[in-house]
């Protein structure tokens, strides 16, 4: 069976961006270089006698119109708003096309290294920016956004891995029950905490974080969704504990600059953590039909991966067990 992304030929690309470009007399060099991405397929285009520009073919079926223009509108409000946000470019007032089918946009290319933060300033840095984003977000449209929350993102999930067979006999037993109280566990205490569910960036992992002369650059908000506010804290925090609360303090004090830190939801990382957890197993399961993912993930379907799954959702549970971070300004 043909996938649909193998029909986006360069040609296709390269004549794509070509029929925007034309809008502002400019065209392709035909440059193109594929980037790291596979929800999506992102390259690197060349245009004549103009800097290079960054052209997203967003993966059909996955987002309707709405949605992706919301994605659009977020962006682009933050840069009016004078964030380090990089936002479709705007061709004849549009940020999305289409072309044989497949959507697309345009970004300006930004420079700079993806790395994981070190230092607590810019621990600290990255809290004021969350928040003014966060104020950003408070103004949008958000309503054709996905929501985090464990139905979809423990519960089904789960329930997919199960139902497509992804795991091996000689595991199953083990991953149908720790899966099963690993979700258990999570929805009990989303239920105790009853998250305020707001637009959040959603995905703010290292690589969507480009430094440029000591400036954090946020890139790709395809997955702002509507979910808590720690979503967005959580994800940089890392190593012992007491590393983690000196982070999540340097955080909490650039983030109150601009809006009281959600302390309230700090009993949520745990819960955020295996949902992201078992949604990324789920995601790499429902996209195997790609052949991209095969070839950069050849590890997913070996008895091992899911071994190791079975593992950390069992460090996971004992993880509910310890007392959750706490904010020591």
């Amino acid at each position: 069976m043909t996938h649909l992304y193998e029909k986006l030929s360069p040609d296709l690309i390269l004549n794509a961006i070509d029929s925007v470009l034309e809008q502002q007399d400019q065209l392709t060099s035909g440059h193109l270089t594929a980037l790291n991405s596979y929800e999506n397929r992102v390259y690197q285009v060349g245009i004549e006698e103009h800097a290079p520009v960054v052209a997203k073919f967003y993966r059909p079926e996955r987002w309707s119109d709405r949605c992706i223009l919301q994605e659009h509108a977020f962006s682009l409000a933050a840069v009016e708003d004078e964030l380090p946000v990089i936002a479709p470019l705007q061709i004849g007032g549009e940020t999305l096309f289409e072309f044989e089918g497949f959507r697309f946009a345009l970004f300006p290319r930004q420079g700079g290294q993806s790395e994981q933060i070190e230092r607590l300033e810019d621990f600290e840095q990255m809290g004021r920016l969350l928040a003014r984003l966060h104020q950003t977000a408070n103004c949008m449209e958000s309503d054709a956004r996905p929501t985090v929350h464990p139905q979809a993102f423990a519960r089904e999930t789960r329930q997919f891995i199960l139902d497509h067979h992804m795991v091996s006999d000689d595991l199953l037993p083990a991953f149908e029950s720790v899966s099963l109280e690993a979700v258990e566990r999570v929805e009990a205490i989303w239920s105790e905490h009853a998250p305020s569910m707001k637009l959040v960036h959603g995905d703010l992992h290292p690589g969507n974080l480009v430094w440029f002369q000591k400036e954090p650059y946020l890139l790709d908000l395809d997955d702002c969704a509507l979910a808590p506010r720690m979503q967005d804290i959580w994800m940089m925090l890392y190593g012992e504990r007491d590393q983690m609360q000196a982070q999540l303090a340097a955080v909490a004090r650039g983030y109150e600059t601009f809006l009281p830190f959600p302390v309230s939801e700090l009993p949520l990382i745990e819960s955020l953590r295996t949902m992201r957890m078992m949604n990324y197993a789920a995601w790499l399961a429902k996209r195997w039909d790609d052949p991209a993912f095969p070839a950069a993930f050849p590890w997913f379907d070996s008895p091992r991966f899911w071994s190791d799954q079975i593992l950390t959702l069992r460090e996971q549970l004992s993880a509910f067990n310890e007392p959750h971070l706490q904010l020591v300004l």
